[in-house]
C-alpha cells in the first residue's frame, strides 16, 4: 500500500519561505506558542527569524496586539523578546518529552512575569500640570508584552493542553504544535516532506535488505 504523499520524489521548498508556512496548530490559541515558532528552520539550510531585527520584532508584537504600531523597539528590547522566546522553547521541549523543566528557563519566565508594569508615575509640568505617565514608555510596552507572553506560556504549560504539546517530527523543522490524535507534524507541508523522505529511503535500500 502506498502511503499518501509517497509518490513525491522530493518536496521542493526552494521557492517557499516562512510566509508560505501556515500557523502551527495551537499558534492562534496560545500566543506563547506563536512566539516559540517565530524561529523557523527550512530545508536547504534556510532559516528565518521573525524577531530577527527591531523592526521585525515590533511588527510581530503589533500583529499580536502587544504593542502599538509606533512602538519603535530598539535592539535591546527586541533582544529581550528573543531571549524569552528561547526560554519558552526550552520549556516546551522539556514538556513535550516529559523531562524536568530546567531551572534557568523557569527563572527567566518568572522574571518576565514579575516585571509587568503596575502603575504610571505622577509627574508635574508647568504647562500640563499634574499628569501620569510611564517611567519609560517603550520599556513599559516591552515589559508588558513580556509579562503577557510569559503568563500565556505558564497557562499553556500547566493547563489542559499541556499534554498535547509536541515538536514537529519532520526535520529540519523546529516548530512546536498542539497534537490532535497521532499527528506528528506541524503542517501538511512538513508531513509530505517526512513521508517523501521515508519513501525515498525505502526505495534506496539495496535489494534484499529487510525493510522495517
Amino acid at each position: 500500500m502506498v502511503e499518501p504523499g509517497a509518490y513525491h520524489e522530493k518536496v521542493d521548498d526552494t521557492d517557499l519561505d516562512s510566509a508560505a508556512l501556515p500557523p502551527a496548530p495551537g499558534d492562534e490559541q496560545y500566543v506563547a506558542l506563536a512566539l516559540a515558532n517565530t524561529t523557523i528552520a527550512l530545508p536547504g539550510g534556510q532559516f528565518t527569524d521573525l524577531l530577527g531585527t527591531p523592526a521585525a520584532a515590533t511588527d510581530w508584537l503589533v500583529g499580536q496586539g502587544l504593542a502599538p504600531v509606533d512602538a519603535g523597539l530598539q535592539e535591546m528590547c527586541a533582544g529581550l523578546v528573543r531571549s524569552l522566546r528561547e526560554q519558552v522553547r526550552v520549556l516546551l521541549a522539556s514538556r513535550s518529552c516529559s523531562d524536568p523543566a530546567p531551572r534557568s528557563a523557569l527563572d527567566a519566565v518568572n522574571e518576565a512575569l514579575s516585571k509587568a508594569p503596575t502603575a504610571e508615575l505622577l509627574r508635574w509640568d508647568p504647562v500640563r500640570g499634574l499628569y501620569r505617565t510611564a517611567s519609560h514608555p517603550i520599556t513599559q510596552i516591552v515589559e508588558h508584552a513580556l509579562a503577557t507572553l510569559a503568563a500565556n506560556a505558564a497557562d499553556l504549560l500547566t493547563g489542559p493542553d499541556a499534554e498535547r504539546i509536541a515538536a514537529c517530527g519532520s526535520p529540519p523543522c523546529t516548530r512546536f504544535f498542539l497534537r490532535n490524535g497521532r499527528r506528528q507534524w506541524c503542517s501538511v507541508r512538513c508531513g509530505d516532506r517526512a513521508r517523501a523522505a521515508r519513501a525515498y529511503a525505502r526505495r534506496s535500500q539495496p535489494a534484499g535488505v529487510a525493510q522495517r
